[in-house]
């Protein structure tokens, strides 16, 4: 494999930076599983109270807060709505069906985001007993493959309403809650005022190596502790690794809008490009078509990779490319030059 100088694959390839890892060196542990780590403890207060719940817990992963907060909230044959192209249904390992013995109704929603009246138009009869019961609305911020977009607070209060109607459990996948935080001004707080479950992603803009934390009510994290141990979530010194959330909660939010920038800018220089098709950026997250360059998405990744620049093909003719904090401005211009070059080579 060639070596790679612009690694614009994900935000999950970031590397903490030497001040974090000398914070988590010094990091004053103790055993997790028993909630006596304090920095573990420390980190769980700094989330809860950015997303002003009451509680919240530390665990290894994004995707095991989906699946702890879906087996909370839902039974078997329960129907749980989110967009058709949400993380769990393509990137969880049908997760869903495994852990929580539930079902999955997708709304077609625009780059990701649906609204109030689909939610309405999504959810089950009560009285339908061939029906599986709708108990559960998801959503998630920004959004991945609908290209970093950033929920309006107008839609989620919209969509949390017709929820609250029908008596719903509302959770949302914040995995870059962040990203949409510093985009549009709204707090984080008041994005996650509507939902009963939510959690905040440190492995991706935030720059920490490792970890999640979902938050709620007190009850909701009581049972979420019992599925951490079951899926095989409970740590024991775990505060080496949640020093890293902490230091990036303090330090690594702001520059979030570095990303954006060097998104918008990547997106400037593909656009220049005869033949590829840019869509639109809100955030870090890019994709963008190459069919007008008569070649397939595979073919123009494998062209960037032989130049050390990394993006993912998704789709045929779709490519997504994604900015952090280990992306600059000059690898964002070496990434533009790279892409002119395979493009001439069709």
């Amino acid at each position: 494999m060639p070596r790679i100088r612009v690694d614009l694959y994900s935000d999950t390839i970031t590397k903490p930076t030497a001040e974090m890892r000398q914070f988590m060196a010094q990091a004053e542990v103790g055993n997790e599983q028993n909630q006596e780590d304090p920095t573990v403890n420390l980190l769980v207060e700094m989330v809860s109270e950015l997303l002003g719940k009451e509680d919240a817990v530390y665990l290894p992963s994004g995707t095991m807060c989906n699946q702890i907060a879906f087996r909370v909230h839902c039974s078997h044959g329960d129907e749980i709505i989110m967009d058709e192209t949400a993380h769990p249904i393509h990137s969880e390992a049908g997760g869903v069906a495994a852990l929580s013995g539930a079902m999955i109704c997708p709304v077609k929603g625009v780059r990701g985001i649906f609204n109030g009246e689909q939610v309405e138009a999504a959810v089950r009869p009560v009285d339908d007993n061939h029906a599986p019961r709708t108990r559960l609305v998801s959503v998630e911020q920004t959004t991945n493959f609908g290209g970093g977009a950033v929920w309006p607070i107008g839609t989620i209060r919209e969509v949390c309403a017709v929820a609250r109607k029908h008596g719903l459990a509302t959770h949302m996948d914040g995995a870059r809650l962040l990203n949409a935080v510093v985009a549009s001004g709204v707090s984080a707080s008041e994005y996650a005022e509507g939902f009963d479950s939510v959690w905040l992603d440190l492995s991706k803009g935030l720059g920490a190596p490792v970890g999640a934390v979902l938050a709620g009510s007190k009850d909701f994290i009581k049972k979420a502790w019992r599925f951490k141990h079951q899926f095989g979530g409970a740590m024991r010194q775990a505060g080496i690794i949640a020093a890293a959330g902490v230091y990036a909660l303090r330090h690594h939010v702001d520059r979030l809008k570095d990303d954006h920038h060097n998104a918008r800018l990547l997106a400037r220089g593909l656009a220049e490009i005869p033949g590829i098709s840019v869509e639109p950026v809100e955030t870090n997250i890019l994709f963008f078509d190459v069919s007008g360059l008569g070649t397939t998405a595979a073919a123009f990744c494998e062209q960037l990779l032989e130049q050390g620049v990394r993006m993912v093909p998704v789709g045929r003719t779709r490519i997504r490319a994604v900015t952090h904090l280990d992306v600059n401005r000059s690898d964002i211009e070496y990434a533009v030059e790279a892409a002119g070059r395979a493009a001439g080579r069709r």
